[in-house]
């Protein structure tokens, strides 16, 4: 059921020069049961909204939500993230919501897309899958604009060392020389396509900015033959998918 609820900021770590991960601690003998992949709103006091996934797996349930944030210029929400908000301030917010969450019923290969803070909820999908012991073979596929923003890339190389049906493809569109950058570069779903001709027996889940998500569901079924239904996405649009060109 959704619900409206306070929580209080537990901590906050800055792991890029944009991006933050907040976890939030909720009021005693309270849960939020949640499928992994969903969001929540926090209620602003203007009557605004602004929309986070939750970053972790609800199989994780004695550890908080966490979230991550991305610091947008201008943006309301996360200017106050960046700038005043600190821990153990009060935030309200409104959730479980959204239908991005694993269909398993399926046992379908998984193709898992991402660009930029759009890696929480899919990280979440990846800890569940996990949790499950799932064998469906995981694709995941996560762009960003330089190496550094790639903020889990740790965390994502250990996941394909230990997980034999899982690969792990970063894929970098801007680096500078000073990256020194050797892995793939480009834009992440034409990487996907490179390497998957063939989406007619995949599922895949997408979040990011808008403009990654249309072009990969645009692209996938039109040139990879995925079929159309089964492609899921993340519906909400953030404050740093409208900034970006």
């Amino acid at each position: 059921p959704v619900r409206k609820m306070p929580s209080r900021v537990a901590t906050m770590q800055k792991v890029a020069p944009d991006v933050v991960i907040i976890s939030l601690q909720l009021p005693a003998n309270e849960a939020l049961a949640y499928r992994a992949g969903q969001y929540i709103e926090f209620m602003l006091k203007d009557g605004k909204r602004r929309s986070y996934s939750m970053a972790n797996a609800p199989s994780s349930i004695d550890s908080p939500i966490t979230l991550h944030i991305r610091h947008m210029a201008g943006g309301l929400f996360s200017e106050h993230v960046f700038g005043t908000m600190k821990e153990r301030d009060i935030l309200r917010f409104e959730g479980p919501l959204g239908t991005f969450f694993l269909r398993e019923e399926s046992d379908k290969p998984i193709v898992l897309l991402a660009s930029g803070t759009g890696f929480a909820p899919i990280k979440a999908l990846v800890e569940h899958l996990l949790h499950l012991k799932s064998t469906r073979p995981v694709s995941l596929y996560w762009g960003a604009r330089r190496p550094h923003d790639l903020y889990m890339n740790e965390l994502c190389e250990q996941w394909a060392a230990i997980v034999p049906n899982l690969r792990y493809v970063p894929v970098v569109s801007e680096a500078l020389l000073e990256d020194q950058w050797i892995g793939r570069t480009g834009f992440v779903h034409a990487a996907v396509m490179h390497d998957l001709p063939d989406l007619s027996g995949y599922q895949v889940y997408a979040c990011g900015a808008p403009v990654m998500v249309d072009a990969a569901q645009r692209d996938f079924v039109a040139q990879c033959a995925l079929p159309a239904e089964e492609f899921f996405a993340d519906a909400f649009t953030t404050e740093a998918d409208l900034a970006q060109p």
